[in-house]
């Protein structure tokens, strides 16, 4: 018996496209660099969602091991980058990205 039998596939699609217009507004608009780390998640996130829902469809669990090394990555990712943000941080006393451009190595 499944559980949610009114979502379709387009309520995924739709979802997924959404979240990761956000995401994309927030890289775009935002300057600090916390701040586009958290939409670059978002859009790996709304990514997730499609393959998990094109997965559901299919009937084929492949996309969904898939999607727990994509989540495994980008964990790895993140804590990475904020670990180089948080030295660039005590070197510069800032996160904005204008004030990352303007350092010279």
């Amino acid at each position: 018996m499944e559980i949610l039998p009114h979502i379709s596939i387009n309520h995924y699609i739709t979802v997924s496209i959404l979240l990761f217009c956000i995401g994309v507004l927030g890289v775009i608009t935002r300057r600090n660099a916390i701040i586009m780390f958290m939409c670059i998640e978002l859009m790996l996130n709304a990514v997730n969602l499609l393959l998990v829902g094109f997965s559901k469809y299919w009937g084929d669990g492949n996309a969904q091991v898939f999607v727990f090394f994509i989540m495994t990555v980008a964990a790895a990712e993140v804590a990475v980058g904020l670990a180089i943000l948080m030295m660039i941080y005590r070197n510069q006393h800032s996160s904005d990205i204008d004030v990352l451009n303007r350092m010279k190595w």
